[in-house]
C-alpha cells in the first residue's frame, strides 16, 4: 500500500473517574480524523465524527475531559455504523495506511466493531505513533501526545482530548517522525 497520504485516527470514548456504571461500557463517541501528506506535511480534511452512544451516558468526569456533552451526542452524533461507513467513503479508509497516538484506537475499534457486528472500516497497516516517536528518539519512557508535542516545541493546537484536534496535534509528530527517521 504506497501512498502518498496517510489517515490519522483519534477516538474520545465514553469514560468515568472510577468504576464503570453497571450496565454501561466503554464506546466511542467522537471518531476524530485527518489526513497527513507525508511528503508536504500538509493537514486536510480535518473532522470530529460524533457517535451517539447505545450503551453509555456521557458522565461529568468525560465532559471536563473531553468537552463533549450528552446533549452534543444526542443532537449531532450519528451510529456507529454511519461512522464507519463514513469513514469508508469519505476517506477511502480502507485503502490508506492509518495512525493513531498508541494502541488504543486500534484496539477500541476492533473490539467495538466485533461486537456491533460491523465491518472494520480501516486498512490493516497502522502506524503506532507513540512507539514510532520513542524509537526515533531513544527513549526509554514513552510519552503521551502532549510530551511529544513538548519535547518537539510545537504547541497544542486546539483542545486536548477532543477528536477534532487530538489527530492534526498527532499528525504533527507523525511527520517529524517521518521526516527525522534514519535510512536503514
Amino acid at each position: 500500500m504506497k501512498n502518498n497520504k496517510i489517515i490519522v485516527i483519534d477516538l474520545e470514548a465514553s469514560c468515568w473517574n472510577g468504576k464503570i456504571p453497571p450496565g454501561q461500557v466503554n464506546e466511542i463517541i467522537e471518531i476524530g480524523i485527518c489526513v497527513l501528506d507525508i511528503e508536504t506535511g500538509e493537514i486536510f480534511k480535518n473532522d470530529g465524527i460524533l457517535v451517539k452512544p447505545e450503551r453509555s451516558t456521557v458522565s461529568s468526569f468525560c465532559t471536563e475531559l473531553t468537552t463533549i456533552t450528552q446533549k452534543m451526542l444526542d443532537e449531532k452524533g450519528i451510529s456507529f455504523q454511519e461512522a464507519c461507513t463514513r469513514l469508508r467513503k469519505e476517506y477511502k479508509s480502507k485503502q490508506h495506511i492509518w495512525a493513531s497516538y498508541g494502541q488504543y484506537d486500534l484496539n477500541m475499534f476492533q473490539k467495538q466493531c466485533k461486537f456491533k457486528g460491523v465491518e472494520y472500516p480501516l486498512s490493516q497497516e497502522h502506524v503506532n505513533v507513540k512507539d514510532f516517536f520513542s524509537e526515533i528518539k531513544g527513549l526509554t519512557k514513552k510519552v503521551g501526545m502532549k510530551g511529544a508535542l513538548d519535547i518537539l516545541n510545537i504547541g497544542l493546537e486546539g483542545t486536548h482530548h477532543r477528536g477534532i484536534d487530538d489527530p492534526k496535534n498527532i499528525a504533527k509528530i507523525l511527520y517529524w517522525c517521518l521526516t527525522n527517521k534514519k535510512e536503514n
